[in-house]
């Protein structure tokens, strides 16, 4: 069975998602600036939301395609 690349890539923007919002509650219990942590998280979030967009309205195409045959 093939992997599906963009299955692993939202896994793994997942699992970084969940470290940085770790790290930003460790920075926020310390009391430390967590300004860069939560504009790397932002991006991440929005690199997740567009990778699982595109993911989503591919497989609807492919379905298409499938029922067309």
């Amino acid at each position: 069975m093939e992997e599906d690349p963009d299955a692993y890539r939202i896994l793994k923007l997942r699992a970084e998602i969940l470290e940085l919002g770790s790290a930003i509650r460790q920075l926020q219990r310390e009391g430390l600036d967590d300004a860069a942590a939560q504009l790397l998280i932002a991006r991440k979030r929005a690199q997740l939301d567009h990778l699982a967009k595109t993911n989503s309205e591919s497989r609807r195409l492919n379905i298409a395609d499938i029922r067309r045959s």
